[in-house]
């Protein structure tokens, strides 16, 4: 998910260097690996057989969700994170560095009705301590309003104001450590100013459950 709250590159830098010395897209078919005896879950969509990168076949998507063509799905590297992603390069850079990230994937999805955009961002990294401070650092970027119950997960809904489309905005965001991997859930829903936008919280907690379980039981 694309953050858009100022960063301080140089500080954030510096304080990773100083951390560093301590320390295919593929639908998803329940909160566990797939086998034959295993029960589908109703929020997850069937596996895609032929999955473009390790992590593809790791990504829980919402069941009845539909392809998102404005915006990319698959595997990305550092530079084409910075390059499109980011809204701190020069931080995310430091960050990504520290962590000593390898790979990522980003999926995104639509609602039936094109009204919510779930997108899922996996990175990983060099250790499950890396992994952590990479977690703190991207959500250190934005402004968080309210949490919601995600066990072990930092979490935040919010409605803003989208100057760029003159809309309203219902975010619900988590993020959360799975052994060396960083995940960032979140889905958002735009409307008229003064709609009553309230961000879908119930959607984004079951799959946040099913997508850690998914990873836990991968990296077991």
């Amino acid at each position: 998910m694309t953050r858009t709250a100022p960063g301080i590159a140089a500080v954030v830098a510096a304080l990773l260097l100083g951390a560093t010395a301590c320390g295919n897209d593929t639908g998803a078919t329940g909160g566990s690996l797939q086998n034959p005896a295993a029960k589908k879950s109703a929020l997850a969509a069937p596996a895609d057989k032929k999955p473009k990168s390790a992590l593809a076949g790791l990504v829980v998507l919402p069941r009845g969700y539909v392809d998102d063509t404005q915006n990319s799905t698959g595997p990305f590297t550092a530079t084409a994170f910075l390059a499109n992603w980011s809204a701190e390069p020069a931080t995310d850079r430091a960050l990504l560095l520290n962590a000593a990230f390898t790979e990522g994937y980003r999926a995104t999805r639509l609602s039936p009705d094109k009204k919510k955009r779930f997108t899922l961002q996996l990175f990983k990294t060099g250790s499950a301590a890396k992994a952590r401070v990479l977690q703190r650092g991207f959500w250190s970027q934005e402004t968080h309003e309210r949490s919601f119950d995600v066990p072990d997960a930092l979490s935040d809904a919010r409605v803003a104001y989208d100057g760029g489309l003159n809309q309203s905005v219902a975010i619900a965001e988590v993020s959360f450590v799975a052994g060396a991997l960083v995940a960032e859930l979140s889905v958002q829903q735009t409307g008229a100013l003064g709609t009553d936008l309230r961000p879908d919280t119930g959607l984004l907690t079951s799959l946040a459950k099913e997508q850690r379980a998914r990873l836990t039981a991968t990296s077991s």
